[in-house]
């Protein structure tokens, strides 16, 4: 039998700052906002069941609260495994500080994902790209939502990295944008100091920054007294103002193709307001696009080294979340490599 140990009362909210205290000097803050929000859910359960104090939850507990979330219908199994596991190491942590018993942790059984459950297949084809590409240099050339399109499917950064960068980050005369780790004034990168690099920039992409910059960006400081190179009236511009205009500027109707869900481009709010293009279902957040530069930049034969170091993931990360290429298309693409021997 477990020997039970003496436990100090602490409220499953005060319990979730504590440990995401103690997590904030160790994890990117992507990570530590993911825990933050994995987290809140759990807390809110406590709270509708009346547990005021960690000390008194076993792992029945565990079993009605993966109910309540499975019930809710809010909840995929791939998010339900990642709050779960989330759990786990929270739990965990509240274990070392007395909070609940020894072994506490490992009652919580998030599911297994098997066979690439896990991956998320949203992501924007070439083709479509090309053609979004081609709307905006006729009709929205070099204005900011045509600049954060070209950048992100041309260097299959994350939004954060092109948030991060200043106007003295690009480089017009050497073609290219130094990516770099400033926490400090608020542009983190996701990897940190390993994410920091310098990417080049196609010729035509490089030209529509510069005309960017020269006639099309607001000239704002931050707070820091830094040049963003991407701004807004109030300043540098933030991710959600980045994912936005992704999704305005993927939906089909706006980039001169018919709807093709059937909607009246008169009457659909999708179509007609400014913070609704994510309702549309054809439309895609940014991270869409870097999935589908990454797949894109793998069929056309670019080394995964290469793509690892320009894009900032690892050749594991890179095979298993980003490159969306058929069986078919990684047998072509490795064909020309053993037709000559």
């Amino acid at each position: 039998m477990r020997q039970q140990q003496e436990l100090k009362p602490i409220e499953p909210g005060e319990a979730k700052e504590w440990y995401l205290e103690n997590r904030r000097g160790e994890i990117a803050d992507a990570t530590y906002q993911a825990h933050k929000y994995r987290l809140s859910p759990f807390v809110e359960w406590c709270d509708g069941e009346g547990i005021d104090n960690l000390n008194h939850v076993s792992g029945r507990h565990f079993h009605k609260y993966k109910k309540w979330r499975r019930e809710k219908g809010d909840c995929k199994k791939v998010t339900m495994a990642t709050q779960l596991s989330t759990l786990k190491v929270f739990i965990k942590f509240c274990e070392s500080i007395d909070a609940v018993q020894q072994g506490m942790s490992e009652y919580i059984d998030p599911p297994t994902m098997k066979n690439k459950e896990d991956v998320n297949d949203d992501f924007v084809d070439a083709e479509t790209a090309e053609t979004i590409l081609r709307y905006n240099r006729k009709y929205n050339y070099s204005h900011r939502g045509h600049v954060i399109f070209e950048l992100l499917w041309h260097t299959g950064m994350r939004n954060g990295a092109l948030r991060s960068l200043d106007v003295g980050d690009f480089h017009p005369d050497d073609r290219a944008l130094e990516v770099q780790h400033r926490p400090d004034e608020d542009t983190p990168l996701k990897n940190g100091k390993e994410g920091e690099r310098v990417v080049s920039l196609k010729p035509k992409v490089n030209e529509i920054v510069q005309d960017y910059v020269e006639h099309h960006r607001i000239p704002k400081e931050d707070e820091y007294g830094r040049e963003p190179l991407l701004t807004t009236r109030q300043g540098r511009i933030s991710k959600g103002a980045i994912r936005s205009a992704c999704y305005r500027a993927t939906r089909p109707c706006k980039y001169g193709l018919g709807c093709p869900h059937d909607r009246d481009p008169e009457t659909c709010d999708a179509a007609n307001s400014y913070h609704a293009a994510s309702k549309c279902p054809s439309s895609h957040a940014s991270h869409s696009l870097r999935k589908g530069a990454i797949t894109h930049a793998r069929r056309m034969d670019i080394p995964i080294d290469a793509v690892s170091e320009r894009m900032d993931v690892s050749a594991d990360v890179l095979k298993k979340h980003y490159d969306k290429r058929t069986k078919k298309q990684e047998m072509e693409t490795r064909r020309g490599y053993f037709d000559n021997i």
